[in-house]
């Protein structure tokens, strides 16, 4: 079975069997493979996709957003996880570096969900890539000319094949190889839909490195860090973002 999807792409002369498949694809690349069920689907976005006033691009904005997306990805799955997964989800590709990954980290802290999700997007490379009428595709599982192997080995690292529901893993694969900058062995999927994969993110330390005002003399801006193992990482965020202090970064404690 291929790993890399054709793309998908809606006309104004699409027939109504060529609209459900582009419902369908983006349903299954945005939600990572899921079952959803019948309430669980946006009938309204549908039908103004299907009736021309909701473009393609609008309607992966739409189900990115969705419950069924947030429960799943957003607040079930650690922060390193998430943006993966986005990048997997809305750009078709594994993220290049950690500071790619730390940038939307930071978007994610400061800006919250629907932001992270509107970077994508919104981004120049969504355009170029997929414009408002394609549906997104696994294009950094195809190696490219210029491009290193590294990210190429990255994506098919994310891809679990056909058979593989995203929301089963919670934890990153990638976060190893991002943070020190090694490269992944790329495997294709086996049958089972698996691959191998690096240590559970869960059970791995972070640094996070915040700065914020002192309480006792508010023009005074301390530097703190806190040590954090994975499993712990959420909440520890949650708890500096309740005190209005700014995370600088999040690394991994080799």
């Amino acid at each position: 079975m291929p790993v890399i999807d054709a793309p998908l792409e809606l006309w104004s002369t699409s027939s109504t069997d060529d609209k459900v498949a582009v419902i369908r694809a983006v349903y299954n690349q945005v939600l990572g493979n899921p079952y959803v069920m019948e309430s669980e689907r946006l009938t309204s976005a549908e039908s103004q996709l299907c009736n021309g006033t909701l473009s393609v691009r609008e309607f992966v904005r739409a189900v990115a957003k969705s419950d069924f997306y947030r429960t799943r990805y957003f607040e079930s799955c650690a922060p390193y996880r998430f943006v993966e997964l986005n990048f997997k989800h809305l750009l078709g590709r594994a993220p290049n570096d950690q500071a790619e990954l730390s940038a939307h980290i930071q978007i994610c802290i400061n800006q919250g969900y629907e932001a992270e999700i509107d970077s994508y997007i919104d981004s120049d490379e969504y355009s170029e890539k997929f414009g408002d009428n394609v549906v997104p595709y696994y294009i950094g599982a195809k190696s490219e000319v210029g491009k290193k192997q590294l990210n190429y080995n990255r994506t098919l690292s994310l891809f679990k094949g056909y058979a593989e529901v995203d929301s089963a893993t919670k934890s990153s694969v990638l976060v190893d190889s991002i943070a020190t900058n090694l490269p992944v062995k790329a495997t294709r999927s086996q049958a089972s839909g698996r691959i191998a994969a690096y240590k559970d993110a869960t059970e791995k330390t972070f640094k996070i490195v915040v700065k914020g005002s002192k309480f006792d003399a508010p023009r005074r801006v301390s530097t703190t860090e806190y040590i954090v193992p994975g499993s712990r990482m959420t909440p520890q965020i949650q708890r500096i973002n309740r005190t209005g202090a700014k995370i600088v970064s999040i690394t991994e404690i080799v």
